[in-house]
C-alpha cells in the first residue's frame, strides 16, 4: 500500500467485499476519520511495486483500493463501496463470522513431494492452510519465472493426460490457470488486488433480466427472470482467499445470496456446505488450493456459473448435478486425482463437453414425495366437481436454449408425453384445462388417449393459425378443455380472440396502443358451458393463457378485462339457455366432429331436470389458466376485487378507450382456490412464483380440497423444471368444489399453506 494519507474509496468504486484478518487484542470499531496517516510495517506499497498476483498497469496508475497489511492497526476494518453521494463501512472479524467456532489456525506439517524443492510453513493469522506441490514445469509460489521447460503461456510442455504429443488448447488453458493459482497462493485477497485495479463498478448491482440466446419462440413464450425484487447492493463479490479457513459458516450462503463472485481459494477447506446451493446468482466460484475431496450435489443449483475453479484439491469424481451447469465455460480440475476419462474429455473437447456429458447421462434420481391432498370441507354433497389446470409446455418451446439445464432426452416429446398423460390420468379430474397444446398433439395424442378415460375435448389454437396453411397451423399452440362425458353435457362453447375483440370495439378504434401493443398478441380464451347430467346444475368454465412479457403488463390487463367482459355477456345469455329435454341423446355426442351414435336406449331415470338461473352471476363459474401475473398486479386485482381504475399503474400512460377512461370491472365474486397460494406454480432457475390460478365464483361454489405443494426438500437439489418427474416448467393445479344449493349457504373454508396447515389424504 502506498504511504501517505489514508484516502477513502470513491462511491461506487468497485464490487468487492473483502474483510481483513482481525487481531484478538484489538477491539473492533468503525473507522470514523479520513486522511489520517498510516504506518505500514510491511513498508511502502504502491502501484509501482511488482506483484505476481496483479495485472500489469502503468507506472502512473492510481490504486483506489487501499489494502491493509495483516499487522496494520486498521486491518481489522473493511469497507463496502458506497453508492453515489455516501459511503458505508462495516467491520467484520473474519474468523468469527465465517469460520466455525473452536477451529483455530494451526501450523501445518511440512510435506515433501518428489518434484518440489520447497517447503511451506504456515504461522500466524491469514496463513495458507495447506502444502502445495509443484511439478518442475510450473511456476513457483515465490516469484513467477519461466524455464526452458515452460511455454510462453506459463504452461508446461509435457501433457499430463498423456493423450497425445500436442497439448490441446483446452488443456493449455487448464495448466495456465492452475499455474497462476499456485503462483499466487501466498497472497491473501489476491483477487481484490488484481481485479480492483482494472474493474470499477458502474453502479449498484440490480436484479435484471437475463438475456438468453434468441430463438424464434422468444416472443411467444418466455418468463420473467427473477422472483420479486432483489435488494440493491453496491458490491457483488467477496474475497476470502488465503485466510487459512477450515470451514465456512452456512450463514455465508444464506445471508449473501446476491453474490456474483466468491473466492475461497488458498484455505484449508475439506468440504463445502450444501447450503452453497443458495448462491444462485454466482457466476464465478474459485475454491482452488484447498483440501476438498468431493463436491455437494447442491452444486448443481448454481446454474449461472460460468467459471468453477477447483485446482489443486483431492477431488476424484464429480456429482452428475454438475450437468445442470449449462453456462459453465471453465471447470478447473488440474491438480486433482480425477478419473482419466474426465481428464480426457476436458482435454479433447473442453469443460462444456464434460458438462454436456454429465447432463446427458444424468439419472432420474429418487422421486419426490407425492403432493399432499388438502381436505378443506368434509361435508357430503350430492353435487361436487373437480377441475385440473395445467400448462403442459408446448413441444416447440421445450428447447435446450430455453431449458439448458434439462437433459435433452427429458425435454423430448417422446419422453414428456407419457409423463404428462400419467399425471393427468392419475389426477382424474372432471374438468381438465390444458394450456400450450398444439393442434397436432391435441388430435394425435391427447384426444385419442384421454378418450379411454371417458374424456371429450374442445380445442382452439391461437388466432394466428387462421392465417396459416394447415402444415404450419398444426404447430400453433392453444387451449384444450376436456370433460367427463358421463357426468357432463357440453351445451355450448365460445372462443375469445383478445386482439380481434379489441380492434373491433367502437371505443378502441383509432387507439394506437391497441394496434401496436394488443393486436400483435394473438392469445385466446376457450369458454365452455356444461350441464351436470345427474343434478341438472350448470357451469361455465374458462380456459385461458395470457401474454407473458413483464414489459407488457398493460396488455395482460386489457386481455383479462376483455375476457371478463365477454364472459359476463355470455353468462347473461346462457341463463336463457333452454332445458335439456333428452339428456340421453347427448350421451354420445362428440364436439370434435365425429358422428353421433343415434338410437340410444339409455334410460333417463335418475337424471334431474335442468336448473334455471335468473342472472349471469347465479351461474357457477371457474376461470383457469396461466395468467403470467403475480399477486399485486392489475390482472390479479381485477379478478379478485372486481374492478380497477383506468389510472392503474400497470396501464402506465397507454390509452385503451373506455378501459382507461372509466376503468375495468366484472360482476362476479371470484376467489382463488388456493387462498394462501402455493410456493410457486412456475419453477425455473431464473423465476419461481405463482402465475397460474383456479378462480371460482364464491357465491355458488365452495372449495372442498386442493392439491398441495411440491416436496421442498426435493427442490434443494433441483434447479428448475422440467426434469424426469415434472414434464413442464409449470405445476398442475387441482381443486374440488361443492356446488352450493340455492337454499343453503355454506361458510367458505380457505386453503392455508403456512406452518400450521393440516394435511390429510
Amino acid at each position: 500500500m502506498a504511504d501517505g494519507s489514508y484516502q477513502f474509496q470513491r462511491p461506487g468504486a468497485g464490487p468487492y467485499y473483502y474483510p481483513q484478518p482481525q487481531h484478538n487484542q484489538h477491539h473492533p470499531r468503525h473507522l470514523t476519520r479520513s486522511g489520517s496517516p498510516v504506518n505500514n510495517p510491511r513498508g511502502p506499497y504502491s502501484m509501482d511495486t511488482p506483484s505476481p498476483s496483479r495485472s500489469p498497469v502503468s507506472q502512473s496508475s492510481h490504486n483506489p483500493y487501499q489494502i491493509f497489511g495483516q499487522n496494520h492497526p486498521q486491518s481489522q476494518h473493511m469497507m463496502m463501496n458506497g453508492a453515489q453521494g455516501h459511503q458505508r463501512y462495516m467491520q467484520m472479524g473474519l474468523a468469527n463470522k465465517f469460520q466455525q467456532p473452536n477451529q483455530q489456525h494451526q501450523h501445518v506439517q511440512q510435506q515433501h513431494h518428489p518434484h518440489s524443492q520447497q517447503q511451506n510453513h504456515v504461522g500466524g493469522h491469514g496463513g495458507i492452510g495447506h502444502q502445495h506441490t509443484f511439478s518442475s514445469g510450473t511456476m513457483t509460489n515465490v516469484t513467477p519465472h519461466f524455464t526452458p521447460s515452460n511455454l510462453h503461456s506459463g504452461t508446461p510442455t509435457n501433457n499430463p493426460t498423456g493423450l497425445s504429443e500436442t497439448i490441446s488448447e483446452h488443456w493449455q488453458q487448464q495448466l495456465q490457470l492452475a499455474a497462476e493459482a499456485r503462483a499466487a497462493s501466498s497472497n491473501p485477497h489476491r483477487h481484490c488486488r488484481k481485479e480492483g485495479v482494472s474493474r470499477v463498478s458502474k453502479g449498484p448491482v440490480e436484479a435484471s433480466p437475463e438475456h438468453s440466446p434468441k430463438c424464434p419462440q422468444d416472443e411467444d413464450r418466455n418468463r420473467a427472470t427473477i422472483s420479486g425484487k432483489i435488494r440493491r447492493q453496491d458490491w457483488d463479490a467477496m474475497d476470502l482467499s488465503g485466510q487459512g479457513l477450515r470451514a465456512l459458516s452456512p450463514s455465508l450462503f444464506c445471508d449473501y445470496r446476491f453474490l456474483g463472485k466468491l473466492f475461497i481459494d488458498n484455505n484449508r477447506l475439506t468440504r463445502l456446505d450444501p447450503s452453497l446451493g443458495q448462491l444462485r446468482s454466482l457466476t464465478h466460484l474459485d475454491a482452488s488450493n484447498n483440501q476438498l475431496r468431493d463436491l455437494p450435489e447442491e452444486i448443481g443449483m448454481l446454474v449461472n456459473l460460468k467459471s468453477l475453479l477447483l485446482f489443486n484439491n483431492s477431488i476424484r469424481s464429480f456429482p452428475n448435478e454438475i450437468g445442470y451447469l449449462h453456462k459453465l465455460e471453465m471447470l478447473g480440475i488440474e491438480g486433482n486425482p480425477v478419473a482419466e476419462d474426465l481428464r480426457e474429455e476436458i482435454s479433447r473437447r473442453g469443460s462444456r463437453a464434460l458438462v454436456t456429458q454429465l447432463r446427458e447421462n444424468m439419472a432420474a434420481g429418487d422421486p419426490p414425495n407425492e403432493r399432499d391432498w388438502h381436505i378443506l370441507d368434509e361435508a357430503s354433497s350430492p353435487d361436487t366437481l373437480s377441475v385440473l389446470s395445467y400448462n403442459i409446455l408446448c413441444d416447440k418451446y421445450a428447447t435446450t436454449s430455453q431449458y439448458g439445464y434439462t437433459p435433452p432426452q427429458v425435454l423430448s416429446w417422446s419422453y414428456r408425453k407419457d409423463v404428462l398423460l400419467d399425471e393427468i390420468r392419475g389426477l382424474n379430474a372432471d374438468i381438465v384445462c390444458l394450456q400450450e397444446v398444439d393442434q397436432e398433439r391435441y388430435n394425435e395424442f391427447f384426444r385419442r388417449e384421454l378418450a379411454h378415460q371417458d374424456y371429450r375435448g374442445v380445442f382452439s389454437p391461437r388466432a394466428r393459425a387462421k392465417t396459416m396453411a394447415d402444415k404450419e397451423a398444426k404447430f400453433v399452440d392453444g387451449c384444450a378443455t376436456f370433460y367427463k362425458s358421463r357426468k357432463y353435457i357440453l351445451l355450448e362453447k365460445h372462443v375469445i380472440d383478445f386482439a380481434n375483440t379489441a380492434i373491433n370495439r367502437p371505443d378502441m378504434k383509432g387507439e394506437h396502443d391497441v394496434f401496436n401493443r394488443v393486436m400483435p398478441r394473438d392469445h385466446i380464451a376457450v369458454v365452455t358451458f356444461f350441464e351436470n347430467r345427474a343434478t341438472g346444475s350448470r357451469l361455465i368454465v374458462v380456459n385461458v393463457h395470457i401474454y407473458w412479457d413483464p414489459a407488457y403488463e398493460d396488455v395482460k390487463l386489457v386481455q383479462v378485462a376483455i375476457m371478463m367482459d365477454q364472459v359476463s355477456k355470455l353468462a347473461e345469455r346462457w341463463t336463457k339457455y333452454a332445458p335439456c329435454a333428452d339428456k340421453a341423446a347427448f350421451r354420445h355426442a362428440d364436439v370434435d366432429g365425429e358422428p353421433s351414435v343415434v338410437g340410444s336406449e339409455e334410460s333417463q331415470d335418475g337424471l334431474a331436470p335442468s336448473q334455471e338461473y335468473s342472472s349471469g352471476t347465479q351461474l357457477p363459474l371457474l376461470v383457469c389458466g396461466d395468467f403470467n401475473s403475480a399477486a399485486g398486479t392489475g390482472v390479479y386485482d381485477l379478478i379478485t376485487q372486481g374492478n380497477v381504475s383506468g389510472s392503474h399503474a400497470d396501464l402506465a400512460n397507454h390509452s385503451y378507450g373506455n378501459f382507461t377512461r372509466d376503468g375495468m370491472s366484472h360482476p362476479f365474486n371470484l376467489k382463488s382456490a388456493y387462498s394462501d397460494e402455493l410456493s410457486f406454480t412456475n419453477y425455473t432457475p431464473t423465476f419461481s412464483g405463482v402465475i397460474d390460478y383456479i378462480w371460482y365464483s364464491s357465491t355458488n361454489l365452495q372449495v372442498r380440497g386442493v392439491l398441495g405443494d411440491v416436496d421442498l426438500d426435493y427442490l434443494s437439489k433441483v434447479p428448475g423444471f422440467p426434469n424426469h418427474y415434472f414434464p413442464s416448467d409449470h405445476l398442475a393445479l387441482k381443486a374440488e368444489f361443492t356446488v352450493k344449493s340455492a337454499r343453503k349457504e355454506n361458510k367458505a373454508v380457505e386453503a392455508k399453506f403456512g406452518p400450521s396447515k393440516e394435511r390429510r389424504g
